[in-house]
């Protein structure tokens, strides 16, 4: 009996406390709303105040932390696509390395080291500037030439191989240089090639096709659609600019282009060594407009011009010339400048397939980035250098087999060091030679290329016969066989004469919104990162132009056979072109 009447006892006793639980927190719960002045209420009503109070900081707490993410992602965003927005006076200068591919910059750097005495660590200037890579695909090739890889640059969009600042449907599109001029920016042109090639003529002038050089000397020194665009124009290229017929000429015309430049557009000319010294280091201030023609067509290859310093400036020289120059006509402007440098002659190394003439000039190329961005990192004036290349050439390669067995990991400087002059200069020589030396048997002329061509021009101790004699049949592929005996030697590789696909290096001073090319990019995003950063109007400069030059868009068809029709005309020309130059004792090397 005793364990039946234990149990209730136990039970109640537990129902008893948690009826006191119970009273005590209904009791606790009425003197909390109490003290913060609620209303009497129900254990349900304040269970749902509760959870209104909850529901309302939750959602205060997710509305901050978006507000803190939206606002990382827009920092991030902006870093990454470089919005910086310049203001006030500031300089520009873009630099191009036409031809010049990644492993230009590995045969340079190694080449670099070896004639110095350096460690492997000690790199080019460019090196230390190394930005992102720019993506080369033209309008209508995978490969790129250089017209539509500058028409990138310059109008910030794609076109067709040989365009000249022109569209796809052959309508002009404005530059950047002229748009910069139009805005009150001082504008030059550096280049060590024609300065009517490719590269110049897409920043300030508009043609169907690059061959279109007697134009392109017109519309360069003003007399295109929108008159006078550039203050100063160093190069070579003296050629399109005298009438056929006098001495030097290249024209198919009798239009003297330096008269015109000089008594309508007000250009000081020079066309030596001798006129540009008097302006060199500041001897004489350089009245603008300037032109400076320094060669018949193309200056040497570095390697060759240090061997005839006295007659054409270098790269290096004319862009310090320039920045100068235009730094002192900007002095009292609201505006600074803009200038192209090109160091031109990389792409006609990788064309022929010559190292040794290469490595120089990109030698003197990042000369001349250096001095640039040193100016610009002292110049009251905020600055930005921004270069690239158009394309690469040559498929160069910092490797070759030459046998069947298993290849070396090696490759050789000194065999380039040794070299004194270019496959091409040595080539012309050998040519003068021959013309004067008809009568020499083959062995007298395979004993007079070994012993005054190959072993002082090449360093190269020894050739063979069999290597020799396919001159003295074919010269006409002196050139070729000079610059492969270098190459195999040194143990270069190259797949082609012309341009490759593979994507070039971009550099940079870094600066306001120059974020926006870094990474792997287009060449259009470089041209329209010169045409931010001066914040200037293209598009006005388009219009102004279509008007100007009664454009209206073509059909692919037409725009084609017009393509055609003009190189047609260009080679109808050319045969005749050479034929004067060498009437006037110009050749080309």
């Amino acid at each position: 009996m005793q364990p039946s009447q234990t149990t209730p006892l136990l039970a109640d006793d537990r129902r008893h406390e948690r009826r006191r639980s119970s009273l005590d927190s209904d009791m606790t719960d009425s003197e909390d709303d109490a003290l913060r002045g609620d209303a009497p209420s129900t254990h349900h009503g304040r269970s749902w105040h509760l959870r209104l109070r909850e529901t309302l900081i939750f959602i205060w707490a997710l509305l901050a932390t978006a507000g803190v993410l939206i606002l990382a992602i827009w920092m991030s965003h902006k870093s990454q696509i470089g919005s910086e927005k310049p203001s006030g006076k500031r300089n520009l200068v873009f630099m191009v390395s036409d031809g010049m591919g990644p492993a230009s910059l590995s045969l340079t750097r190694s080449f670099r080291q070896h004639v110095e005495g350096l460690e492997f660590g000690d790199t080019l200037t460019l090196d230390k500037h190394f930005w992102g890579s720019s993506r080369t695909r033209s309008a209508s090739s995978l490969i790129t030439d250089s017209a539509a890889g500058a028409t990138a640059f310059s109008c910030a969009q794609k076109s067709y191989n040989g365009a000249i600042s022109m569209l796809p449907d052959h309508t002009p599109c404005g530059t950047v240089l002229e748009a910069a001029k139009r805005a009150g920016f001082m504008t030059g042109l550096v280049v060590t090639t024609d300065i009517t090639d490719a590269t110049p003529a897409c920043f300030a002038s508009h043609v169907d096709v690059r061959e279109q050089n007697d134009d392109i000397a017109l519309q360069e020194i003003g007399e295109g659609p929108l008159g006078r665009v550039v203050d100063l124009m160093f190069g070579g290229g003296r050629c399109h600019f005298l009438p056929n017929g006098t001495q030097g000429s290249c024209r198919a015309d009798d239009i003297d282009v330096v008269s015109i430049a000089k008594e309508k557009h007000g250009f000081t000319y020079v066309d030596d060594r001798a006129g540009f010294d008097d302006f060199w280091e500041g001897k004489k201030e350089v009245p603008l407009p300037m032109l400076g023609l320094f060669a018949p067509t193309d200056i040497p290859f570095e390697v060759d011009r240090r061997n005839m310093n006295d007659v054409y400036p270098s790269l290096s020289e004319m862009a310090k010339t320039a920045i100068k120059t235009l730094e002192k006509a900007t002095a009292n402007s609201d505006k600074g400048f803009f200038l192209m440098i090109e160091g031109s002659r990389i792409d006609h190394a990788g064309h022929i397939n010559d190292p040794a003439a290469q490595v120089r000039e990109v030698l003197e190329y990042d000369k001349t980035f250096k001095y640039v961005s040193d100016f610009l990192e002292t110049s009251k004036t905020p600055g930005v250098l921004v270069a690239t290349s158009d394309h690469e050439t040559g498929g160069l390669s910092v490797a070759r087999q030459n046998t069947v067995d298993y290849p070396e990991y090696l490759w050789y400087p000194a065999v380039l060091a040794n070299a004194s002059y270019s496959s091409l200069y040595l080539a012309h020589e050998l040519h003068q030679h021959m013309s004067e030396n008809k009568n020499k048997s083959e062995k007298e002329l395979i004993a007079y290329i070994n012993e005054k061509i190959v072993v002082p021009g090449l360093g190269i101790l020894d050739a063979t016969k069999e290597e020799l004699a396919p001159i003295v049949q074919y010269p006409l592929l002196a050139q070729q066989v000079f610059a492969n005996m270098v190459s195999r030697r040194a143990q270069i590789g190259w797949s082609s004469h012309g341009h490759s696909a593979v994507d070039v290096n971009i550099y940079s001073s870094g600066g306001p919104g120059t974020d926006s090319i870094r990474g792997n990019v287009e060449n259009t995003d470089v041209g329209k990162f010169l045409r931010d950063y001066l914040n200037v109007d293209v598009g006005d400069i388009t219009e102004e132009l279509q008007e100007k030059m009664n454009r209206k868009p073509k059909s692919a068809a037409a725009a084609a056979a017009d393509v055609e029709e003009a190189e047609q005309d260009h080679w109808a020309v050319h045969e005749d072109t050479v034929r004067q130059l060498e009437e006037h004792g110009v050749e080309e090397f």
